[in-house]
């Protein structure tokens, strides 16, 4: 049977939170993936790419796998009511419901990490706990049907975690092979534990605005989850 696997498409997303673990899980077999969002209109993500939903929310099966991707645009998701009416919906018949990087705090304020271990991107990890998450520091993390990625490129780590789940390690790793991922960056600094404290400093910075501007979502949503 056909797996349909869906991605939560929306204004503002981070490009690769979306197309890695798409061309992971897409180059699966039998599996049918979807773009969902609120209407057909081309949106565009964080650096400017362009994407077309191949769906609605109204239209969109009933998946096997429901994926919110991460980016600038999770702060208007996170208390937007279709979105996240259309996420709960999807998350009580689902085999596994996922995220990438700040994709989980939309997951958050849908209700749908209470007690549960999860992760996101390093610079935001501390708002998980006010959603009711328990907070885990790894690239990817599983609890029960809860797939969770850390920040941006740990996308390709989750996919291909879910992609051995979905099929084998067998699997998984012929995906691995054909895509040549084998991570061998120039630098050591992708990660706040070993970049250097002036680029640490430097992104930190970079990022101030749109953690306080997310607390203060955050905060909203803890609220309305009681």
């Amino acid at each position: 049977m056909t797996l349909q696997i869906g991605f939560l498409l929306f204004p503002g997303i981070q490009q690769l939170d979306l197309t890695g673990p798409y061309d992971v899980l897409g180059s699966l077999p039998d599996v049918k993936l979807h773009l969902a969002w609120k209407d057909l209109a081309p949106v565009t993500s964080s650096t400017g790419m362009v994407f077309t939903p191949t769906m609605t929310y109204a239209d969109c099966p009933r998946l096997d796998v429901i994926c919110v991707p991460g980016g600038a645009g999770v702060g208007a998701l996170m208390e937007d009511p279709q979105t996240l009416d259309f996420l709960k919906a999807q998350a009580q018949t689902a085999r596994y419901v996922t995220s990438v990087c700040t994709g989980s705090l939309v997951l958050g304020a849908a209700g749908l990490l209470r007690g549960r271990k999860a992760t996101t991107h390093w610079a935001y990890h501390d708002l998980l706990a006010p959603l009711g998450a328990i907070p885990v520091q790894a690239r990817v993390v599983r609890d029960g049907n809860l797939f969770t990625g850390g920040g941006i490129t740990a996308g390709i780590d989750f996919a291909l975690t879910l992609a051995a789940e979905l099929y084998s390690e067998a699997a998984a790793q012929l995906v691995q092979l054909q895509i040549e991922y084998a991570p061998a960056p120039p630098f050591d600094s992708g990660s706040p534990h070993t970049a250097p404290e002036p680029v640490l400093e430097e992104a930190r910075k970079r990022t101030a605005e749109s953690r306080r501007a997310r607390g203060e979502v955050v905060a909203r949503a803890a609220a309305r989850l009681g």
